[in-house]
């Protein structure tokens, strides 16, 4: 389910004259038999509430006074979300003849016109106030306290997002209620400015408009609303042609990266990962090649050492907050796609309760869900929602994954033939035209939603880590023994294994002469940057030195040693320790 819970406002949207009728109140029950969760957000106070409403059992959590209070019903125990309004303040308001004055435990209620005495005050004393207004009625309240801060109040002690939470109400005040929920509603009866704000106008009035939006809610999760919620849109890039904004939705995306070993595609995911973080979606990397480990805010569980224990990985995701990057690299190639349907399951059973992960990203999906693996079809849930596969070689993935791929891209020299391959392996109709060539930093983008009509050339808005990602992971990490480099030497007499650029100069450094230059002629260093360090650049200058006539010992360490500094030992990140050089006069 992607929806989760309803924040709604009280008077004129769930009630009408301060009641709620019996059919919204069965619409309210319907809701919370589907395993969803009501949250009541209103201006009045708990007290008054408490007295008028009695089916407060139907709200997880009651935000009260406009965002000062929170109530639990099932415990009836309240938290103050705001400080006491100013003795002070009353008293000036009154002294300037306003009589009209309610005084609750966060707020100061008065009515129009009074609003000019009280912002006088305001500006006269100095107060940290700000006036809201909810038709007639006026409150005053501290600074930054609003129906929107309440409720994220509420979704802290509920453990659940605001990506995953329809909002719905009927005037002023509910501007920043409906802001802050992924899906904003406005009753037929709400004031101008709140409809044309939100993103779906029932056509009833009061709780018959609430009971329209439940009612559509429980059938289908609200799913023919998807085009409007693009407005949530992630930017992927801009179309090579019109430069227009080309977006993936954050929700129904089941997109496919692929592409040759250094084409770009970590820049295509980092760039999306990012974004996703920047509008605090949830995200759970399954990463086999430990290639995250350093990844903004991200937690990052499991390493060479040892497997990530798949509760611990649910544990984390109970935090709406929390983003994790399951590092897989202990776990062997061969039951790593058992591994990642253990825990498929496990992120399946918070998605049905919490809406959460909002993504789950598959790197290397070939080692996680191959396609000669039988028990794919069954370990792979019915509709993924949302997720993010990457992959050097597609037609090595499972098909039972390829099929709810919705959006393909593809990047470098091969874009062409691997659109051709993915269509012929899902049965769609290949187009017919082929792209030109694609540069550094473009990918070749086929959608679903625009019926697998041509593809066209996206360049794609740049990451802003995936430089410093790379450099930390392979300048200090720990890489798996198949992906080391092996200082063997000529009579494969040593064994001196390097997990990382560090070591790997350490070990350049110590070796004799012949094993140094052993490897260098058989090409060793080139291909160990191209292969498991991934970096193309750093191997092209490698084959460069590996191809000079001769050239002794030294003088190839030195060199070597002085691009390997010169790509990892930026002044953003030195991961490279100084004294490395330090002996070689570098």
């Amino acid at each position: 389910m992607r929806f989760i819970a309803l924040a709604s406002d009280y008077d004129n949207t769930l009630a009408t004259n301060g009641r709620i009728d019996a059919d919204t109140l069965k619409a309210l029950e319907r809701l919370r038999d589907s395993g969803r969760q009501v949250i009541l957000v209103t201006g009045r106070d708990i007290d008054d509430l408490c007295r008028t409403c009695d089916r407060l059992d139907l709200f997880s959590r009651v935000v009260a006074e406009n965002g000062g209070v929170l109530y639990r019903p099932a415990t009836r125990q309240r938290r103050l979300l705001a400080p006491a309004p100013p003795a002070q303040f009353v008293r000036a308001l009154r002294a300037r003849g306003v009589t009209h004055v309610g005084v609750s435990a966060t707020l100061v209620a008065t009515v129009k016109p009074h609003e000019k005495e009280a912002l006088e005050v305001i500006r006269d004393l100095g107060f940290d106030l700000h006036v809201v207004f909810n038709g007639d009625a006026v409150m005053i309240l501290s600074a930054g306290v609003t129906k929107a801060s309440g409720l994220a109040a509420a979704l802290e002690e509920l453990v659940l997002s605001p990506h995953n939470v329809v909002g719905i109400g009927d005037a002023a005040n509910d501007h920043p209620l409906l802001d802050y929920c992924e899906f904003s509603v406005a009753v037929a009866n709400a004031i101008p400015m709140l409809k044309a704000h939100a993103d779906f106008v029932t056509s009833g009035e009061c709780g018959h408009g609430v009971a329209e939006v439940i009612e559509e809610w429980v059938t289908d999760d609200l799913s023919r609303h998807r085009e409007v919620l693009g407005r949530h849109g992630l930017l992927l890039g801009r179309q090579r042609i019109s430069g227009a904004d080309v977006r993936i939705s954050p929700y129904g995306a089941v997109a496919l990266i692929t592409g040759p070993s250094g084409s770009g595609k970590s820049t295509v995911t980092t760039g999306l990962l990012e974004r996703l973080a920047a509008a605090g979606y949830q995200f759970c990397v399954l990463d086999p090649e430990g290639d995250y480990g350093d990844f903004g805010d991200a937690v990052v569980v499991g390493n060479a050492q040892s497997a990530a224990a798949i509760d611990d990985v649910a544990k984390l995701l109970r935090q709406p907050g929390q983003r994790i990057i399951v590092n897989m690299m202990r776990v062997p190639l061969s039951e790593r796609p058992v591994y990642c349907a253990a825990l498929l399951s496990r992120l399946q059973e918070l998605r049905i309760t919490t809406g959460r992960p909002h993504w789950i990203v598959f790197e290397e999906a070939h080692h996680l869900l191959p396609a000669d693996w039988g028990a794919a079809q069954q370990s792979l849930p019915l509709s993924l929602e949302t997720a993010l596969a990457i992959t050097v070689h597609p037609d090595q993935v499972s098909p039972a994954l390829l099929m709810q791929v919705n959006t393909f891209m593809a990047v470098g020299a091969t874009a062409n033939e691997a659109l051709q391959a993915f269509a012929r392996s899902t049965g769609q109709a290949a187009p017919n035209d082929e792209v030109s060539a694609l540069a550094m930093g473009d990918a070749l983008l086929w959608q679903k939603d625009r019926d697998w009509k041509q593809p066209h050339v996206v360049s794609i808005e740049p990451a802003r880590s995936e430089r410093r990602r790379h450099v930390r992971k392979y300048a200090e990490g720990m890489l798996i023994p198949e992906r080391c480099f092996f200082f063997r030497g000529p009579e494969q007499k040593l064994n001196l294994r390097a997990h990382n650029l560090v070591l790997f100069l350490e070990l350049a450094n110590g070796v004799d002469d012949e094993t140094w230059l052993y490897h260098l002629r058989r090409g060793d260093y080139s291909r160990w940057f191209r292969d498991e360090i991934r970096d193309d650049e750093l191997a092209t200058e490698a084959r460069e030195i590996e191809s000079l006539n001769e050239p002794s010992a030294s003088q190839s360490r030195q060199l070597m040693q002085s691009i390997v500094e010169r790509r990892y030992t930026q002044s953003d990140n030195p991961c490279l320790p100084r004294f490395l050089f330090s002996s070689r006069g570098t």
